[in-house]
């Protein structure tokens, strides 16, 4: 009976460690919308967050843990217990002030979780909402007694891979963006990463197995998976360091100059971090889940808010044929302390009043609404020459620039000019000049300013991603709508969606852009690759339109050439999305192809509708897109460095109308290295019935224009054929 006593308890003290185990680990559930994605999230044994989501019934994401460790304290890791829980549904259609699509849906399952930590007495939320094609979370601190100012010492929020992907990926940094792709498995990173370092990259990634978001990656079974974060406010930038023998991403923030990761104090939240997925790589590029993650726009009158199609004086100095510095005979010296009028310039200043005028009269001519003028003020020729103490004033031009003379030519011309503000990464200075130097642009007729924040960031030891540089990015962007300017930000942290809060932010760069074409140039798969990385948290300024594609250079012996066709150049207008898009090649190179500039000249920056044809990240893209208040549409097509076709229906066109289409495609001979310049036009009348197949050479591309046709073209142009 002893004996039988003690294997009873034994049961029952069983039964209760299981029922507690039961307690802790209860499931909280919800579906999307539309039923395809199950979110699951749970509490493990040591009271650790967990969750695990499915697309369609397969794993997408594993179990992966959630957590904030804190700087002296004990952090936000484990020891919770689940005391709220609720869930709720949204559904809206918002207007955005510019974008691929007049309207964007928004609509989601939410799921908020309330946590305690019993010895601390403490709480947090996080809260998931769970869209058709894919995920957001984030994490939130309520006002309470006893979190109140804390320091993040690192995020530990896991992405757990159910297999080795397919990723496209570049290295972990702190500092710049600008990095090749690289198409690897998850478990050759570690392999892969010393030669996918850019030779002048601001400095060796931070980890053997870190990369940068937004990750795109493909499953073996045809799952499209993208991770990356939206609303970056107030917090450090995400990079991902890989668990490479679990398959296991973490997050890794970008930290200050101490090390410290975060400085917060409730009530707070952290940026969202999203999970985008599919089996249709073209719903990866039409997610519109990092913009809905954004708060609605925080400006009440958004009407001077324009999208841009610009020219500037700009690629003959990236190409070395002209100069950002008016240099001269004297030693170089501090601003103020040189006397222009007994110098000479040399010549090549590209900044200078003759050569801007002439700028100024090929948009007016072609009806390109700014341009971009780089060079213009004092002090280029000390940053130059590493003056590490010399900092810009944004305001005191070069003796061969007229600032209100030029601008009153624009004017009369029907176009203003785009100020340019290079910071020198010296922060501190660029605040203390900002009213000036924005005042200075309203007074002078500027209405865009593009920003850059090239080199170390000063004061030293600060990076380019880190929480104290994102909130003076957020900063200038505030404090430029307040004199109506819009901004284009680069060498700023790669976009979150940020633009749907502020779209006077409308454009950045945060990426290998056309410039490296000059340097070395881009594989011919990268703009196959940017739209579902990059381009996934906002548009890029990329500055397409490149016609010389063989470059020379008058100040270096070594050659580079354009790494595409010149037709794909055409198409980037239509694949690399951007409400500011650039016409980047010198007018003289325009002049040479004025058949093929048409296209460029006609293609709008902004659009009422978008549909993805055909989609494979670092293959190809297909999209058609209808403009603004138009009844037109425009298709762009771009392949890698393999030659494909692209069949298509033009079946999205109005069924009642009939359209004038002109096809700016590829030559028959044509090759992005021996002969990229080849390319052939054809027009013909087409419906919604018709059928294009167009084909693409290596690294090539195709634009086409479907214009509503008027009834003297339907009588003088042939049906397509």
């Amino acid at each position: 009976m002893i004996h039988k006593r003690k294997i009873t308890l034994k049961a029952a003290l069983l039964l209760l460690s299981i029922l507690c185990m039961t307690s802790v680990n209860a499931m909280e559930s919800i579906t999307s919308p539309n039923g395809q994605l199950k979110l699951n999230f749970f509490l493990n044994a040591e009271g650790t967050p967990e969750y695990e989501l499915f697309y369609k019934n397969k794993e997408v994401i594993k179990p992966s843990k959630l957590g904030l460790e804190l700087k002296n304290d004990p952090g936000l890791m484990d020891g919770f217990t689940l005391v709220n829980s609720q869930e709720s549904s949204f559904d809206e259609t918002w207007e955005p002030v510019w974008g691929e699509n007049k309207a964007i849906r928004n609509n989601y399952n939410e799921l908020a979780v309330t946590l305690d930590q019993k010895a601390q007495d403490r709480h947090i939320i996080i809260r998931f909402r769970l869209f058709n094609d894919g995920l957001g979370f984030r994490y939130e601190f309520p006002l309470q007694d006893k979190l109140n100012y804390f320091v993040v010492k690192e995020e530990h929020t896991q992405f757990a891979m159910a297999g080795d992907h397919t990723a496209f990926w570049i290295p972990g940094d702190y500092d710049t963006q600008e990095y090749d792709y690289t198409k690897s498995k998850l478990s050759e990173i570690r392999g892969l990463m010393d030669s996918a370092i850019t030779p002048n990259a601001s400095q060796t990634p931070f980890s053997p197995t870190g990369v940068q978001t937004a990750l795109q990656m493909k499953t073996d079974d045809g799952l499209y998976i993208n991770l990356h974060e939206a609303a970056l406010v107030d917090y450090s930038l995400m990079n991902l360091n890989l668990d490479d023998e679990n398959l296991i991403f973490e997050s890794w923030l970008t930290p200050d100059a101490v090390g410290d990761k975060g400085y917060l104090q409730a009530p707070a939240v952290s940026p969202w971090r999203t999970v985008i997925v599919s089996d249709d790589a073209r719903d990866i590029l039409a997610s519109n889940i990092t913009y809905n993650l954004n708060e609605p726009t925080a400006y009440e009158d958004v009407s001077w808010i324009k999208p841009v199609k610009y020219i500037g004086v700009w690629w003959d100095m990236i190409t070395g044929n002209g100069s950002w510095a008016y240099t001269h005979d004297v030693p170089s010296v501090k601003l103020g302390e040189t006397d222009y009028s007994k110098t000479k310039p040399n010549g090549v200043h590209s900044a200078n009043n003759d050569n801007v005028k002439r700028y100024i009269d090929f948009a007016a001519e072609h009806g390109f609404d700014q341009v971009l003028v780089e060079g213009w003020n004092e002090g280029w020729e000390d940053w130059f020459g590493k003056s590490k103490d010399y900092v810009f004033d944004f305001v005191t031009p070069y003796p061969d620039f007229d600032v209100k003379m030029l601008n009153e030519y624009a004017a009369s011309k029907g176009v203003k000019l785009m100020m340019h503000h290079e910071t020198s990464g010296s922060v501190r200075n660029y605040e203390r000049h900002m009213d000036q130097a924005y005042q200075f642009m309203v007074d002078n007729g500027y209405n865009a300013v593009k920003s850059g924040y090239v080199g170390d960031i000063i004061p030293r030891g600060e990076h380019h991603y880190g929480q104290w540089m994102n909130n003076h990015y957020l900063y200038a962007l505030k404090k430029a709508a307040d004199y109506k300017i819009s901004i284009n930000a680069h060498e700023a942290s790669r976009p979150t969606g940020l633009a749907r809060t502020y779209p006077n932010l409308i454009g950045n760069e945060s990426a290998r852009g056309t410039e490296y074409e000059a340097f070395g140039g881009n594989k011919p798969f990268h703009t196959t690759v940017l739209p579902f990385t990059r381009q996934i948290g906002g548009p890029m300024d990329y500055t397409p339109g490149i016609f010389d594609t063989q470059l020379t250079f008058l100040d270096r012996e070594d050659k580079s050439f354009v790494h595409t066709t010149l037709a794909k150049q055409l198409a980037l207008y239509l694949t690399m999305y951007s409400p500011l898009q650039m016409a980047a090649d010198l007018p003289e190179n325009y002049e040479k192809h004025m058949d093929a500039f048409q296209f460029i000249k006609d293609v709008p920056v902004d659009w009422d509708e978008s549909k993805y044809i055909e989609a494979e990240p670092g293959d190809y893209i297909t999209v058609a897109r209808k403009g603004k208040g138009t009844n037109n549409w425009f298709v762009g097509g771009i392949t890698d460095e393999n030659p494909r076709t692209a069949n298509f229906a033009l079946d999205f066109l109005d069924p009642s109308k009939v359209y004038v289409a002109t096809l700016y495609a590829d030559g028959k001979d044509a090759d992005f290295e021996t002969n990229p310049t080849s390319y052939q036009i054809k027009k013909g009348l087409v419906t919604s019935k018709s059928k294009m197949n167009v084909k693409l050479a290596r690294s090539g591309g195709f634009g086409l224009s479907i214009i509503e046709a008027t009834p003297a073209d339907k009588k003088e142009i042939k049906k397509w054929k």
